[in-house]
C-alpha cells in the first residue's frame, strides 16, 4: 500500500466537491484539515487478503454474539450497563435474516502484517467517506489505474433486500450533531432515490407496539418498514422519557440491531476463553487483535495502553506519545478510579506510510462487513500513532492489475 498525492493543483476543488456534493460538511476538526491530501493505494492482493480476513472475522464475530443472546450466562463478564443487561433478555426473538448486519473492523499496517485494534460493531461511521470520496479521487488519479469498493451501494442492496419497496425508513440520529446527520442524509439520500420514504428522527421519535415500530413524529405518523440507527446503543439509556426498550426485540428491520452490543464492548475478547469451550472459533481475531486483558493496575505501560469500554473515535487511548499535554496522567487517573470501564491491550508497532517530503503518517483501515460480506473501506491517517478526531479522512482506491487491461 502506498500514499498517492492529489494534484496539487486540483485539491482545493476537490476538497470544495467533498464539501458540497459528497456530505462532507466538517472537512475540519478545530485547527487540523480533516481531509487527506493523498488517496491510499492498496494492491489487488492486499485487497483480497483483507476481505478475506474480514468476513473470517465477521463470521467468528456473529457467530458468537448468536451464540450469546440465546446463552446469557456467559455474557457476565462483558459486564454490560445494567439497563442494557435487562433488555437483553427480550430479544429472544432476534433473525439475523430479518435485519441488515454491518460492522466494520479497524486494520493497521504493522512490520509484522496487519493488525486489528477493534470492530466498531453497532454504528460504524464513515458512510460517504467510503462511496464518494474514492469516486471523486479516482476521476482525479485515474479510471484505467484505480478501482474501489462502493459502500453506499452495497449498504442499500443490502437494505432494498429486507425491507418492503416503497417503505416508510427512520433515520435514527442524533438530531443535534451535523457530522451524524452528514452519515444520515447521505444514506437517505440513496434511498429517497430507490423510492423509499425516508424520515430523520432522533431515537425516542419511535413507539413500539407487539414488537412493530412507528413513528410518532408530526406528518409522518404511522408504521416503519425499517430502522437505521446511528445512535449508539449505550447512549438510549440516557433517553427521556425512556422509549428505547423496543428496539431490542423489534421484528421492523434494523441496521443495526442491539445484538451489537455484545461485541460492541472493548471487554468482548474477555470471553473468547469461555466461548472456546463451547466449541465456537476465534482464530482470526486472535490472531489479529493484540492481547486484550482486564485492568488490574499491574500492567507494563511501556507494553500496555488503556482503551475506553466503549470510547468512541480514539478518546481517551492512553497512547502517550499521542496524548495532549497532561491527558496521558488523566487518564491513568481515570483508569485507577475506574477500571472496569477500561481495557488493557498490549500496544503494535504501526508501520507509517511516507508522503511527500517523507512525511510519516499512520493509518486506520477501516474494512466493512455487511451480512458476511466484504462491503468497502473506510481510511484515516494520522502524523500521531493514535487515530483520533484529529485523523484526516483518505479515500481509498484499489490498484488495477496490470493484465486486466
Amino acid at each position: 500500500m502506498k500514499l498517492i498525492s492529489i494534484p496539487k493543483d486540483k485539491y482545493r476543488d476537490y476538497r470544495l466537491d467533498l464539501m458540497f456534493d459528497c456530505y462532507k460538511w466538517d472537512p475540519q476538526f478545530l485547527d487540523n484539515n480533516t481531509i487527506a491530501k493523498y488517496a491510499l493505494v492498496i494492491t489487488e492482493e492486499e485487497h483480497k487478503q483483507l476481505k478475506k480476513l474480514t468476513e473470517q472475522l465477521d463470521k467468528e464475530t456473529r457467530e458468537a454474539e448468536e451464540f450469546l443472546n440465546k446463552n446469557l450466562e456467559f455474557t457476565k463478564i462483558l459486564n454490560l450497563p445494567f439497563k442494557i443487561h435487562n433488555e437483553i433478555k427480550t430479544m429472544k426473538n432476534y433473525n439475523p435474516n430479518i435485519h441488515i448486519r454491518l460492522m466494520r473492523f479497524d486494520f493497521h499496517p504493522t512490520y509484522e502484517g496487519f493488525k486489528v485494534s477493534e470492530v466498531n460493531s453497532d454504528v460504524p461511521g464513515g458512510f460517504a467517506e467510503a462511496s464518494l470520496m474514492p469516486e471523486i479521487a479516482q476521476k482525479l488519479l485515474g479510471k484505467n489505474k484505480y478501482y474501489f469498493k462502493n459502500f453506499g451501494e452495497i449498504l442499500t442492496s443490502s437494505i432494498l433486500k429486507k425491507v418492503k419497496s416503497n417503505g416508510k425508513i427512520m433515520l435514527v440520529h442524533c438530531t443535534c450533531f451535523s457530522d451524524d446527520r452528514q452519515v444520515m442524509q447521505f444514506l437517505g439520500d440513496k434511498l429517497q432515490n430507490l423510492g423509499f420514504n425516508i424520515i430523520y428522527g432522533a431515537s425516542d421519535h419511535i413507539r413500539f407496539k407487539n414488537t412493530e415500530a412507528y413513528s410518532i413524529l408530526s406528518g409522518n405518523e404511522g408504521k416503519l418498514d425499517g430502522i437505521i440507527r446511528f445512535t449508539p446503543i449505550e447512549w438510549l439509556m440516557q433517553v427521556k422519557p425512556k422509549f428505547w426498550q423496543g428496539y431490542f426485540n423489534t421484528i421492523t428491520p434494523s441496521c443495526n440491531h442491539p445484538i451489537a452490543i455484545f461485541a460492541q464492548t472493548k471487554r468482548f475478547p474477555l470471553i473468547w476463553k469461555k466461548l472456546e469451550e463451547q466449541g465456537l472459533v476465534f482464530n482470526t481475531w486472535k490472531k489479529l487483535l493484540p492481547k486484550t486483558m482486564q485492568v488490574n493496575g499491574k500492567e507494563d505501560k511501556e507494553k500496555y495502553i488503556y482503551k475506553p469500554v466503549y470510547g468512541r473515535v480514539g478518546e481517551k487511548i492512553s497512547i502517550k506519545e499521542a496524548c495532549e499535554e497532561g491527558e496521558y496522567d488523566k487518564i491513568l487517573k481515570d483508569v485507577k478510579k475506574h477500571p472496569n470501564k477500561y481495557i488493557a491491550q498490549e500496544k503494535f508497532e504501526s508501520r507509517p506510510l511516507v508522503g511527500d517530503d517523507n512525511e510519516e503518517f499512520h493509518l486506520c483501515l477501516g474494512s466493512y462487513a455487511i451480512d458476511g460480506k466484504h462491503a468497502g473501506y473506510y481510511g484515516r491517517i494520522s502524523k500521531t500513532r493514535r487515530i483520533d478526531s484529529n485523523a484526516a479522512d483518505i479515500p481509498v482506491l484499489i490498484e488495477r492489475n496490470k493484465n486486466d487491461g
